[in-house]
């Protein structure tokens, strides 16, 4: 068995492995050996903007896992994406540039991640970001995630804007600015017509570094320890076993879904489930797994009188055209991914922040490509962002190669319904308003007939998707917390030199797609890790809707 010391261990190169595998090597001296489970993500169907619906079916670049029967979506198996490729699942998602409400990190300060207010992570969303409208005092130009606007050529867009603000929404200026609350431009991770990556952005320009090793096709089997302490990661490569140990630290980076398998394969999680399993328990960590949270949505479908939706560059030949042109320019519909407008608003008055998202698009498709409407038409994904249901993560075997059970328990909360049922009626009355006059035929989804809370239900269980956010399986908390798993300092509680850093580690999900916050996280806690001074906290202020007690809108 071939045995190696690097400095820094890092499990999975996603969107926060990317961002540690080049803030720790950049001082040039750290040794620093990040371990991927995937393959290069070298693939037009991954770089341009507008195929992002490929590369999140293909086998190649994606887990294909797949939850427990969810009893409250008529027992349906849904598809949970996760990227297996250099770049994780920001190689495979949306490209959707959105990083939460301010008061997400308020509530996750009050949750026990002590140091994560709105005014302690801002400055690291500034840190990363290379906007290409520039900087403010919430937006940064200089950092290497790249974001930009859409095209908005489709006129439907501005449409939508107008719509929104008729129905009486406020049109925000910036949604990750100081005020998320109404319709509004989206961001995207694009930069220079490409994917911007974590992988783009933050690894590959770390790749060229000497003290920077990034190993592919590596399958991380348990993490190794010297008493309490982490002291290295052992993994298979081509049909053999190698140990990669740490002076340092083990940084785990895998995920909401293999960050928890892989804890508890190396013994930390439940002592039962553990037990079950025949593995021996390091660290009684019983949330661990625990927690599982994501963001449900649905399509709501209309027909276009007017043919200026996306579904006349559907003909084989026009997204022919569409891919030549992105190949030679980098620019065109290809460099896009075409959720340029959208918004957040709140469900209800009492309600003290935006509880339901929008993502418009001008065309009617499912957003991972499996179905198309046959005929021109528009929509808006829209759910609800914190659902009180709550899943987990549990071990099928012992064995690293078997895909873990995934169990969200959607919508198994009566809140969740009756925030499911404003999702309908409200996204309904922002389409009948006169902006959409001169474009609206039928309703192809739900469908007019579709009225009664009986019959949104209904329509609920067959047609509700995931928005593919699983996350906060190791939430951060005080230690003094049984159902944390990591401290606000990312430490795996009761475990020297091991650390979680994703998506997972979240108390909380955020209001909104959640590769922003997680490349944030990343950000900050790689100073965590250095034990370097934290960037000075931002005095932005954030907007709340004066009389949100009273008011829905």
């Amino acid at each position: 068995m071939s045995q190696e010391i690097f400095d820094y261990v890092i499990v999975g190169a996603g969107s926060a492995g990317c961002v540690l595998a080049d803030r720790l090597s950049e001082d040039g001296r750290s040794s620093v050996l990040v371990l991927e489970y995937g393959g290069s993500d070298r693939s037009l169907w991954i770089q341009m903007p507008t195929a992002l619906s490929i590369p999140m079916n293909m086998e190649r670049y994606d887990w294909r896992y797949y939850t427990e029967p969810e009893p409250h979506l008529n027992n349906r198996r849904l598809h949970t994406p996760r990227g297996k490729v250099l770049g994780g699942s920001s190689s495979v998602n949306g490209m959707v540039y959105v990083r939460g409400n301010a008061q997400d990190f308020e509530r996750w300060q009050g949750e026990g991640a002590t140091g994560w207010s709105y005014a302690d992570v801002l400055p690291y969303f500034r840190r990363a970001e290379r906007r290409a409208e520039g900087a403010d005092a919430y937006r940064g130009a200089q950092g290497k995630l790249a974001t930009r606007r859409g095209l908005l050529v489709n006129p439907l867009h501005p449409v939508w804007l107008k719509a929104g603000q008729q129905a009486g929404y406020p049109l925000s200026a910036d949604m990750n600015g100081h005020q998320q609350e109404g319709v509004a431009l989206m961001d995207m991770t694009v930069g220079e017509g490409r994917r911007c990556s974590a992988a783009n952005a933050y690894l590959r320009p770390a790749m060229r570094r000497a003290n920077l090793a990034v190993r592919t096709h590596t399958l991380a089997t348990r993490i190794l320890f010297s008493g309490r302490r982490a002291a290295g990661v052992r993994y298979e490569r081509g049909g053999s076993l190698h140990d990669a140990h740490a002076r340092r630290e083990v940084i785990v980076c895998a995920g909401s879904i293999n960050s928890p398998q892989l804890l508890k394969l190396s013994g930390i999680g439940a002592a039962a489930e553990l037990a079950e399993h025949g593995i021996a328990c390091v660290a009684d960590l019983p949330g661990v797994g625990e927690n599982l949270q994501d963001h449900l949505e649905f399509y709501f479908q209309v027909a276009s009188l007017q043919p200026v939706t996306l579904y006349s560059q559907m003909s084989a030949l026009r997204r022919a055209l569409i891919g030549a042109r992105w190949l030679l320019r980098k620019d065109g519909l290809g460099a896009s991914n075409h959720f340029e407008t959208g918004g957040f608003i709140r469900s209800r008055a009492g309600v003290p922040y935006p509880n339901i998202q929008f993502h418009f698009l001008p065309l009617a498709v499912s957003y991972d490509g499996s179905s198309l409407a046959n005929e021109h038409g528009f929509q808006a994904h829209v759910g609800p962002m914190r659902s009180q249901s709550r899943g987990w993560v549990r071990l099928r075997s012992a064995e690293a190669r078997d895909k873990p059970r995934i169990f969200f328990n959607y919508m198994s909360q009566p809140q969740d319904w009756e925030e499911m049922r404003a999702c309908v009626r409200l996204t309904r009355e922002i389409f009948a308003q006169q902006a959409f006059d001169p474009y609206r035929g039928r309703e192809i989804q739900p469908g007019a007939e579709v009225q009664s809370d009986e019959q949104i239900d209904a329509f609920v269980r067959r047609k509700v998707e995931s928005a593919y956010h699983p996350s906060c399986t190791c939430r951060m908390g005080s230690p003094q917390d049984r159902r944390a798993v990591v401290d606000p300092e990312a430490r795996v509680i009761g475990i020297d030199a091991l650390r979680v850093v994703d998506s997972s580690i979240m108390p909380s999900i955020t209001t909104g797609n959640l590769n922003a916050p997680t490349i944030m996280l990343a950000e900050k806690a790689a100073d965590h890790i250095r034990g370097v001074p934290l960037l000075e906290r931002s005095s932005a202020p954030y907007y709340t809707a004066p009389e949100w007690q009273s008011r829905q809108r």
